[in-house]
C-alpha cells in the first residue's frame, strides 16, 4: 500500500537485528501512506530469539532520530477474556510488563538523555485520543462487531504459556497475552513519541486443563493472514486520519 516504496534488509543496515521469527520478512520499507511519509517494519525482534532487550527496542530509538512521530504497533496475541473471540482486534489500553518485574526492561543501564528522563511515566503509555480515533475509523469501516480494548501482558516466550500461567494473568486484569509490543512502546513512550497498539487475537488462550485444544504458531500465521486485509484498512485510514486531526 506504500506509495514509491524503498526497501532496506535488516541484514544491510549496520548493527541492526535480524528477524528469526517464520512470517517475518526482516525489512525495513519507506513511503508515504495516503500521502504521510512511513516507515514499516516487516519483522520485528523478540526477546525468545536471544537479543538482549536493548537490542529488540533499538528500531524505536532509530526512528525517533529519523523524526517518527507516531508509532502504529501490531501484534498476534492469545485471547484470556472469555468475551472475545479468534480474529477480534483489541485496542490496547494499557500493559502489564511480566519481564520488568524481574528487572528486564529496557531502560535498565545508563539513561541516554538524548531519548527521554531518567524515569519516565506509563500510565498514559498509549494514547487516547489515538484509541478513540481506531474505533472511530472501525465503526466507519463497520468494523465494530469484531472490535475490542482491553490490557496486553508480555511473557518472554517462545513456549506458550500453561493453564496456570493464563489464568494468573486473567487475574491480574489481563485481556490477552503474547511475546512482544510492551517493550517497544516504553522505549517509544520514553522517546516522546505518541503510541497505539492493536492486537489480532489469534487464538484463545487454554484456561482448562480437560481442554483437548493446543497453542500452535500455525494457528496465529492462518488467522493474521484472515483479517490482514481489514487490519491494513483500519490502520491506513487511521494514518490518514493523523495527519488532518493531530
Amino acid at each position: 500500500m506504500l506509495k514509491d516504496p524503498l526497501v532496506i534488509k535488516y541484514s544491510d543496515i549496520p548493527s541492526f537485528p535480524r528477524s528469526t521469527v517464520h512470517g517475518h520478512a526482516g525489512r525495513l520499507v519507506f513511503g508515504t501512506l495516503k500521502g504521510t511519509p512511513c516507515v514499516c517494519m516487516q519483522g520485528r525482534f523478540h526477546l525468545y530469539e536471544g537479543y538482549p532487550i536493548q537490542k529488540t527496542t533499538m528500531p524505536m530509538c532509530v526512528f525517533k532520530l529519523m523524526g517518527v512521530e507516531t508509532v502504529i504497533l501490531t501484534n498476534a496475541a492469545g485471547g484470556l477474556n472469555p468475551d472475545f473471540t479468534v480474529g477480534d482486534i483489541m485496542v490496547i489500553k494499557d500493559h502489564i510488563n511480566i519481564p520488568g518485574f524481574a528487572g528486564n526492561n529496557p531502560l535498565v543501564g545508563a539513561n541516554d538523555e538524548r531519548f527521554g528522563e531518567r524515569f519516565p511515566c506509563m500510565s498514559d503509555a498509549y494514547d487516547r485520543d489515538l484509541q478513540q480515533l481506531a474505533h472511530a475509523v472501525a465503526a466507519e469501516l463497520d468494523y465494530s462487531a469484531f472490535m475490542q480494548d482491553g490490557v496486553y501482558s508480555v511473557l518472554g516466550g517462545p513456549s506458550f504459556e500453561t493453564v496456570a500461567e493464563c489464568k494468573m494473568l486473567r487475574f491480574l486484569g489481563a485481556d490477552a497475552v503474547g511475546m512482544s509490543t510492551v517493550h517497544e512502546v516504553i522505549v517509544a513512550r520514553h522517546c516522546g513519541m505518541r503510541v497505539v497498539a492493536l492486537s489480532l487475537i489469534t487464538n484463545q488462550a487454554v484456561m482448562d486443563y480437560d481442554s483437548e485444544k493446543k497453542a500452535n504458531h500455525e494457528e496465529v500465521v492462518q488467522t493474521g493472514e484472515l483479517r490482514a486485509q481489514q487490519m491494513e484498512k483500519l490502520v491506513s485510514t487511521m494514518v490518514s486520519r493523523m495527519k488532518n486531526s493531530f
